[in-house]
């Protein structure tokens, strides 16, 4: 299975994703901030990232753009509990899919 960094400042966000991704038999790695999380992909580098737009120290888009500049191959999905813009810039500065955080009911990775 694959190994991925969730990275996200709300714990409880971290933990679920986490337990979820375990239980799906993954490898996971998480971090509350982007900076954090940019140290321990580049320790033990991920399949996936799984980052939140809106954080401390290193918020989710700087923390794409750096991981598609030193890592271009990496696969990003960003979160956010922000607004719509904050998930096009995270779309645009490289997230191959982009959720809204809470998800809404019956929102896929195609709706958005």
């Amino acid at each position: 299975m694959a190994r991925i960094l969730v990275m996200d400042d709300d714990a409880s966000i971290r933990v679920a994703l986490r337990q979820i991704l375990e239980k799906a038999g993954h490898r996971v790695a998480d971090a509350p901030d982007g900076e954090t999380g940019m140290n321990l992909h580049r320790h033990e580098p991920a399949d996936l990232v799984i980052t939140d737009i809106g954080m401390p120290l290193k918020e989710g888009v700087e923390t794409a753009l750096e991981l598609r500049q030193d890592f271009p191959g990496i696969k990003i999905i960003a979160i956010s509990g922000l607004d719509d813009i904050s998930l096009l810039q995270a779309g645009a500065f490289g997230a191959l899919r982009v959720f809204r955080k809470p998800p809404e009911y019956g929102e896929t990775a195609e709706g958005r």
